[in-house]
C-alpha cells in the first residue's frame, strides 16, 4: 500500500448510505456473498447473475412487447454477435433506438440483463426501439473481444435500422457498470473510426479507469456493492498483465483517453458511496473541459446500482426520473 492510499484511507471515513439503502443493503445480505473476488468465484457469479434475467416470454408481457434474438456478423475473424432486438407492440417505424450494453463487470451478464426495466421505463413511454448486445465476457475473452462486439453489433443496427423499423439517425449507445465503460468506450471508437454515429450517450455508474485507485475506490473498499477487490478482478478479467500499465488503450478502458473532444452528448450518474464516484466524476469534468456536452449527477448515500437493488427508495425514482428527462430532451432535440 503506498503512502498516500494509507493516509486516505487514515483520512477519509466511508461516505454513509442513504438510510432507505441502508436497509436495503441490509436485507441484501447474503446476496452480496456472491460478489466475486477470484476466477474461481466467477461460474457462480455468472449463475447468480443470469438468474434474474428475463425469459423472452418475460419480456414480451403478454403481447405487450414484441421481442426477438439475432445473431449478427461479428468482428473479423470472431463469432457471431447476439442481439435482442424489442420494441413496443405496433410501434410507428422511424422510431429512434437504444443500443444496450449490460452490466456485470466484464465477466458476467447477458443480452437480456436489465432489459425489462429499460423496456418498461424507456421503450414504451419513449416509443424506442431497444437493441441489447450480448458481448463476449472476460476473462475467457479479454480485451478488445467486448468493445470490438458491442461496435460489430452497433455497426449493423446503423446498417439495418429500417428493417427494425428505426432511425439510423437516433441512435443512443446506453448501459451501467461494466456496460456504462463500454457505452463511453464505444462514443470513442465510433468517432475515432468515423461511424456510425451517434446521438446520445448513456453512462449509468460506468466502470471507466482500470487503475482503481481514485480516493473513493480506497474510500467505500469493503462496503457497498461491488467494491475495488471485485473491481480489481474484473478489470484484470478484461485487461490481463496490461492493467494498470501504460498501454492500456482508450477503448479498453476509456478513462485512458487523452482527447474527449468530439463525442456525443452524454449523461453520466453515480452514486456518492460508491467506487465509480470519482472517475465518473472526473470523465464529466473532462468532457466539458474539451468544449463537450454533458450531464452529471452524484446521488447522495447511493450504492453501486442503488436504483436497480432498491428501486422504490426516494433517491432511485429520483435517478431514474433525471435519466428520463435527459433521454426526453435529447430526443426533441
Amino acid at each position: 500500500m503506498n503512502t498516500t492510499e494509507s493516509q486516505t484511507q487514515r483520512t477519509a471515513p466511508p461516505v454513509p448510505f442513504e438510510p432507505e439503502l441502508a436497509d436495503a443493503l441490509e436485507k441484501l445480505g447474503p446476496a452480496l456473498e456472491n460478489v466475486p473476488l477470484s476466477n474461481d468465484d466467477i461460474p457462480q457469479w455468472r449463475a447468480h447473475v443470469a438468474a434474474a434475467d428475463p425469459s423472452l416470454d418475460e419480456l414480451r408481457d403478454r403481447g405487450r412487447f414484441e421481442v426477438r434474438e439475432l445473431l449478427v456478423p461479428g468482428p473479423d475473424g470472431a463469432p457471431d454477435v447476439p442481439l435482442l432486438v424489442a420494441r413496443p407492440a405496433g410501434l410507428h417505424q422511424q422510431a429512434p433506438v437504444l443500443y444496450h450494453m449490460h452490466g456485470g463487470g466484464m465477466i458476467s451478464g447477458t443480452h437480456r440483463t436489465g432489459v425489462q426495466a429499460i423496456l418498461q421505463e424507456w421503450a414504451e413511454p419513449l416509443e424506442m426501439v431497444i437493441v441489447s448486445v450480448g458481448y463476449r465476457l472476460a476473462p475467457e475473452h479479454p480485451y478488445p473481444a467486448a468493445i470490438e462486439d458491442c461496435h460489430a453489433g452497433l455497426r449493423w443496427v446503423a446498417q439495418h435500422a429500417t428493417s427494425l423499423g428505426a432511425d439510423p439517425q437516433r441512435i443512443i449507445i446506453a448501459g451501467g457498470s461494466a456496460g456504462g465503460g463500454l457505452t463511453a468506450a464505444l462514443a470513442l471508437m465510433a468517432r475515432d473510426r468515423q461511424g456510425p454515429g451517434i446521438l446520445g450517450q448513456l453512462m449509468m455508474c460506468p466502470m471507466l479507469d482500470d487503475h482503481n485507485d481514485t480516493p473513493s475506490a480506497i474510500q467505500m473498499t469493503g462496503l457497498g456493492v461491488w467494491d475495488r477487490h471485485a473491481n480489481e478482478l474484473g478489470w484484470t478479467a478484461h485487461l490481463g498483465g496490461d492493467r494498470g500499465g501504460s498501454e492500456v488503450s482508450c477503448y479498453g478502458a476509456a478513462a485512458r483517453a487523452t482527447d474527449l473532444s468530439g463525442l456525443p452528448p452524454a449523461y453520466l450518474d453515480v452514486g456518492a458511496a460508491e467506487t465509480y464516484r470519482d472517475e465518473g466524476i472526473q470523465y464529466a469534468t473532462r468532457i466539458w473541459q474539451a468544449g463537450g456536452d454533458a450531464e452529471l449527477h452524484v446521488w447522495a448515500g447511493g450504492f453501486h446500482g442503488f436504483d436497480q437493488m432498491a428501486p422504490h427508495a426516494g433517491v432511485s425514482r429520483d435517478a431514474r426520473r433525471a435519466r428520463f428527462r435527459w433521454l426526453c430532451r435529447l430526443l426533441s432535440r
